[in-house]
């Protein structure tokens, strides 16, 4: 090794003894202190299928590291699943644990001063967490995803992990049996992995790869399957390669890289969580670019090239056969900057040539897309001067323009027994406020829920929604404007809407308006009082206290001065 490693001292000095004391004992050679130091950063739970096969993998990455020349060192992180750690403080949970990853990975491996990381990326939040990680930290780190887990039938239908979400509200409804429900849970998971379709896990999967962050041709992949495995080996062959060489995530995530990540999530329709959480690692990597504004310009000229559920009919191992990302920046290569370096040592030129696509049925040409219209479309206006999001799909609507009169809620639970009361009619634009990353916090408040029971209660065409709370990747139904900001808890115009009053939304001129006057506005902000501050203690009074907006990713820097009391 001819470069110095920041995890090498000299021998004998006291930082070298105690380290050879601890290491020694877990049967690391004294030579061995010399070698490149690689964290493999777990993020591995009991808790959920998502993490459950993460254990398995680390012996053969350890081999493979060790093979190359490397020492390892595994470390945990969290591992937060949102469908188990969502009943907790009504989810506020689900978002901020995206940031405790990072903080966990900082303490371990910048405590340590490791030399590289391999990420074993998995569930949607750790994806994030783990990248923030590796922009904030700038050593040389690759990510492995570690796969989709396999669906079931029942009654032979398909059934995986978003048809259970669904049923479940449906069932809440009053119209789906409760036995039938019971029976697709049983039947919609059939091993480890991370939910099955096009949701956040498998989008942000290929973000890694778009980014120039994880090996060409590696996402998405099924999990424990034989391509997964190879994937390890090679990451933990290429790691030590590139402490070698020095090649750091700044060299990787520049600007043009992540315009090239949001070209590809616009391509696939993917999950609309995407787009915070590409802002928080340009944030946290010290990158200055406006994702918000990237997704807003690009998607004008970006068509969508497949259907994966939930937005199409198309199944993710389609999307996998035909090629998956790799396939998906071929077809966009035009569009895409192909010198922005990537983990090979390589551009992402050179590493598309000579790539073909499988299946241009599932990853289209861009002269034959799935959809001319962006399926992803920000909005702006009176109620969103920042923005709001709408994940529009690939189907033609009857009408992309909708007016009516606010009916408005600050708790799900409270929306979903209007629904039951009939209370919320064809016409309604149902408001959902104080679900943002400060009011929920951490966006939490169960704005899916919503979605999917509007959906059961048969009036998913007739009423539109709003809210400053964010969506499960997995939600592509009605018509929902989320994560508007400002969110409501800061006094955001959310905060302003009262019952009766009329919200234009048109996804053309991409703009989403109170029809309110400005002196009625105002005087309704000269007496608004804050929301009460919820679960304010423990690290969700940490996130709270010192979130930034979601202009910055939401990331624990530059909070809003109002959070801070």
């Amino acid at each position: 090794m001819s470069r110095p490693l920041r995890s090498n001292f000299p021998r004998g000095s006291y930082l070298w003894a105690v380290r050879n004391a601890q290491w020694q004992v877990l049967g690391i050679p004294e030579e061995d202190c010399e070698k490149p130091k690689i964290a493999i950063v777990n993020s591995s739970s009991g808790l959920a299928a998502c993490f459950s096969h993460l254990d398995g993998i680390v012996p053969v990455l350890k081999d493979a590291i060790r093979a190359a020349g490397g020492v390892s060192f595994e470390i945990r992180t969290a591992a937060p699943s949102d469908f188990v750690v969502a009943p907790g403080a009504k989810g506020a949970y689900m978002l901020v644990s995206r940031d405790l990853v990072t903080n966990d990975i900082e303490v371990a491996v910048e405590g340590a001063l490791l030399d590289g990381m391999v990420c074993l990326t998995s569930c949607d939040k750790t994806v994030p967490g783990q990248l923030m990680a590796a922009g904030r930290l700038n050593i040389p780190t690759l990510m492995v995803a570690c796969g989709y887990q396999p669906s079931g039938q029942y009654k032979g239908q398909h059934v995986d992990i978003e048809d259970v979400f669904v049923g479940a509200m449906h069932a809440q409804m009053g119209h789906l049996p409760m036995e039938d429900l019971i029976g697709m849970s049983r039947e919609a998971i059939k091993g480890p992995g991370v939910c099955s379709g096009l949701g956040t896990a498998n989008s942000m999967h290929i973000v890694c790869e778009a980014l120039g962050m994880a090996l060409p041709g590696t996402t998405p992949v099924a999990a424990n399957s034989p391509q997964m495995f190879e994937a390890v080996r090679l990451a933990g062959q290429r790691i030590v390669q590139m402490v070698q060489e020095d090649l750091k995530p700044r060299d990787i995530m520049t600007a043009e890289a992540f315009a090239n990540a949001v070209r590809s999530i616009l391509s696939v329709g993917g999950s609309i969580n995407c787009i915070k959480h590409l802002q928080a690692i340009a944030t946290e990597s010290e990158c200055d670019v406006d994702v918000y504004g990237l997704f807003n310009r690009l998607a004008q000229d970006t068509p969508v090239l497949s259907a994966i559920r939930p937005v199409g009919d198309r199944f993710i191992e389609e999307y996998e056969a035909a090629g998956g990302a790799r396939a998906t920046l071929k077809q966009l290569e035009s569009l895409l900057d192909r010198d922005v370096m990537t983990v090979t040592g390589q551009t992402l030129g050179q590493n598309l040539s000579g790539v073909r696509v499988a299946d241009e049925d599932v990853i289209r040409p861009m002269s034959r897309p799935v959809a001319n219209k962006p399926a992803i479309v920000l909005l702006r206006g009176s109620l969103a001067p920042d923005y709001g999001i709408v994940k529009t799909g690939i189907i033609e609507r009857k009408s992309r323009q909708y007016t009516g009169p606010a009916i408005c809620f600050s708790a799900a639970d409270d929306a979903i027994a209007a629904l039951q009361r009939q209370d919320i009619r064809p016409g309604h634009v149902v408001v959902m406020r104080g679900a943002g990353v400060t009011g929920g916090p951490g966006m939490g408040g169960g704005s899916s829920k919503v979605v999917f029971a509007i959906d059961g209660a048969g009036l998913g065409s007739d009423v539109a929604l709003i809210t400053d709370g964010h969506l499960s990747g997995l939600v592509c139904k009605g018509l929902v404007v989320a994560e508007v900001s400002p969110e409501g808890a800061v006094c955001g115009p959310l905060a302003l809407v009262e019952d009766g009053d009329m919200i234009s939304i048109d996804l053309d001129s991409q703009r989403c308006d109170l029809l309110v006057d400005e002196a009625v506005l105002a005087e309704r902000k000269r007496h608004w009082t804050p929301p009460k501050k919820q679960f304010d203690k423990g690290w969700l009074q940490i996130y709270r206290r010192n979130v930034s907006s979601l202009a910055h990713g939401a990331v624990l820097i530059e909070p809003h001065a109002s959070n801070r009391k």
